[in-house]
């Protein structure tokens, strides 16, 4: 590398032991074991046996979608083991492994937040009827698309967002189904005030990794004045020991932090498979205790009265016409109607007395189920779209209404079985373990013009920790590649290293082209699949 030793390279060409590799392949078969199992199980308990061809669906659907987060492991998670490995802080088989683990990690501890926010730029009419041929053609068209950007991307050795991958293939779902509608008839594309919050927070965050990294190594600078700090390994022995401990800790971070958020989103996807295959089982939170019942019965019933009362004296609508209301209305945005309310005074009614009929969300038949959830999901996403305008205020008594009702729709609706959040966890932490190395020499070799120092990658890891963890506080999918090798950028500019331009545009292109690409690759195959299935 230019400016650098030869010595100072780490080996990256050692061969995996024969025992890891069987390892390897026996975690991801039990894994996979685990969730079909698990999906036999539930259905089982819910009463609601499968089809094989419905089960063939299913599992390939589920096949496809573990997929994603593999590849998302090796592409995106190559980036938090870059700085450890060139600073031969771990050994690159340890640190791989090591990363895998705390993406495991991260995972199972996540929220669900950002996965419930990647759904809600899905079109309405298609989570609605997630188990329709659309719904899967949907399902499908996404997913390949964001893994057929993400290869080629890897191939090239290009950092690359699986966010961005997958934020433009959703879009490219949304317009194709937009464009394909019947002439005259009212459908949802993108919803551009959601896809906006998501996009800003994916073009911005690179900005704070670079400039963030940049200052905090001018600060580490000013502040430590040991010179070992700011200087390049020489030889492949590892640094001294609370450099190498704080090195590991910023990986540790970073992979953690990626797991929670990145994990996510194949875990709400995979919701969305679940619920247009099993609906008994997957559609509603049956996990929920039967005592919140009453609670929720009674501010449903508060919250029809608030929906009646903003109605203007628009006559009661019947339950089916009153969907077709809010569903319309969801997809224009345009709810702030007399009418709107009447029919959500409407749906709130029918879900109230569902709940209080049935005596809790547990209880609810099979056959009522798919109709109780897309009304809660009908009413959630409303008031979602309501709370936020700038325009309606529910003021006093009626805001604290308005919170606790959406609340309580959220909690039967959204929710991940922990057996979906282990099924992702393995494979993101199995991902991050195979293919690691076309990543791994671009971020430690091809960015800057002299080898990475302790401070840079340090700088560079804190940075992209920080940021993707408050991205998954505020429910916002963020790039892990884009913060940490704007990260890596950013320090070496600060440190007067030199930039690797050529390497910098090849990144620069794949950021801006992402987001069409994945669009016109997404918009096409869910235009195959609807004439195909």
């Amino acid at each position: 590398m230019p400016g650098g030793p030869a010595a100072a390279k780490p080996k990256l060409d050692n061969r995996p032991n024969p025992l890891g590799a069987i390892v390897f392949l026996l975690v991801l078969a039990a894994g996979l074991g685990y969730a079909a199992m698990s999906v036999m199980h539930d259905t089982s308990v819910a009463g609601e046996p499968l089809a094989i061809g419905v089960f063939a669906t299913l599992a390939l659907a589920l096949l496809i979608a573990l997929g994603f987060e593999f590849v998302n492991g090796f592409h995106d998670t190559a980036n938090a083991v870059a700085t450890v490995i060139y600073t031969h802080s771990l050994p690159p088989l340890v640190a791989v492994v090591w990363s895998g683990a705390f993406n495991f990690l991260g995972v199972l501890v996540s929220t669900g937040a950002v996965a419930y926010s990647i759904i809600t730029l899905l079109p309405v009419e298609l989570i609605l009827q997630v188990g329709s041929t659309a719904g899967y053609a949907m399902i499908f068209a996404l997913l390949i698309a964001a893994i057929i950007w993400n290869l080629g991307t890897w191939a090239l050795g290009i950092p690359n967002s699986s966010s961005h991958a997958l934020v433009g293939s959703i879009m490219g779902v949304g317009l194709a189904n937009q464009l394909m509608a019947p002439a005259g008839q009212a459908t949802s594309g993108v919803d551009w005030s959601q896809a906006t919050k998501v996009i800003q927070a994916l073009l911005f965050s690179p900005f704070v990794g670079f400039v963030a990294s940049a200052l905090l190594l001018l600060a580490m600078k000013a502040l430590i004045k040991n010179r070992t700090l700011y200087e390049a390994p020489k030889d492949d022995s590892p640094p001294p020991w609370w450099i190498r401990g704080l090195l590991i800790l910023t990986c540790t971070s970073v992979s953690f932090a990626h797991g929670g958020n990145d994990g996510q989103k194949g875990m709400g996807l995979i919701m969305l498979i679940l619920i247009g295959a099993a609906p008994t089982a997957y559609a509603l939170n049956r996990t929920m205790p039967d005592s919140t019942a009453p609670a929720f019965v009674a501010t449903a019933h508060k919250a029809e009265a608030v929906f009646a009362a903003h109605a203007q004296g628009q006559p009661v609508m019947p339950l089916p016409q009153a969907r077709a209301t809010i569903g319309d209305a969801l997809k224009t945005k345009k709810l702030d109607q007399p009418a709107v309310y009447a029919a959500l005074s409407t749906v709130s009614g029918d879900i109230e007395q569902q709940v209080r009929d049935f005596g809790a969300i547990r209880k609810v038949p099979a056959a009522e189920t798919p109709n109780l959830r897309n009304d809660m999901y009908l009413a959630g996403d409303a008031l979602r779209v309501l709370t936020k305008s700038k325009t309606v205020k529910f003021a006093g008594d009626e805001g604290v209404t308005m919170k606790a009702f959406q609340k309580g729709l959220e909690s039967g609706t959204r929710f991940i079985p922990t057996w979906v959040k282990i099924s992702v966890a393995i494979a993101l932490g199995l991902g991050t373990m195979v293919g690691w190395k076309r990543i791994v020499v671009t971020v430690g070799e091809k960015i800057g013009k002299e080898h990475l120092t302790y401070a840079q990658g340090a700088s560079a890891e804190l940075v992209a920790a920080a940021t993707i963890s408050m991205a998954e506080l505020y429910g916002l999918p963020v790039s892990t590649t884009h913060i940490l090798s704007s990260g890596v950028a950013g320090a070496m500019a600060a440190n007067g290293s030199g930039l690797q331009w050529s390497t910098i545009r090849s990144i620069a292109m794949a950021w801006v082209l992402t987001l069409p690409a994945a669009m016109a690759i997404a918009g096409s195959l869910y235009f195959i699949l609807r004439h195909l299935i």
